[in-house]
């Protein structure tokens, strides 16, 4: 049975990723650092981490396993967890792939160089109505695709 495990930390898609387990009859985890509110359900586990840098992602890819799927904007997480065989999903609806993974990592570690070094900004687009519908659309592809064992 799937499992959608939410990097809950700073995510803007909790209630939405809700609608899709609920819609599925899906378990799904809310992983974060410390106790905060999260949505309500009956397949719904909320798991409150250590302190630590990493302490949700280390949680969260030591369980997570084919066939699962991940909902987080970090992409070292997201990289652990394909390399399980899950599906790893941005919360604007992008989808990390093995594909794209390596490109990800790469661009991460330019953006912070650059930000070390003083050369870049520290920009970061807002959330949109758009992002959320991307969301949706693509939990319920990674659901299905999760069904149909692929």
């Amino acid at each position: 049975m799937t499992i959608i495990y939410v990097d809950a930390d700073a995510c803007p898609v909790k209630e939405e990723a809700l609608r899709v387990a609920d819609r599925h009859d899906l378990a799904i985890v809310y992983v974060s650092n410390t106790w905060m509110r999260l949505p309500e359900g009956s397949k719904v586990e909320r798991v409150v981490v250590q302190e630590g840098p990493d302490a949700a992602d280390d949680w969260i890819a030591s369980r997570i396993v084919a066939g699962d799927i991940a909902v987080t904007a970090d992409i070292p997480l997201a990289s652990r967890c394909l390399k399980t065989g899950a599906q790893a999903l941005g919360p604007t609806g992008k989808p990390f792939t093995d594909a794209s993974i390596g490109m990800a990592l790469a661009m991460r570690d330019l953006s912070r160089h650059l930000r070390e070094t003083g050369e870049g900004g520290s920009f970061n687009a807002s959330f949109t109505r758009q992002d959320r519908s991307r969301f949706l659309e693509a939990l319920e592809l990674a659901v299905q695709r999760a069904k149909r064992g692929k």
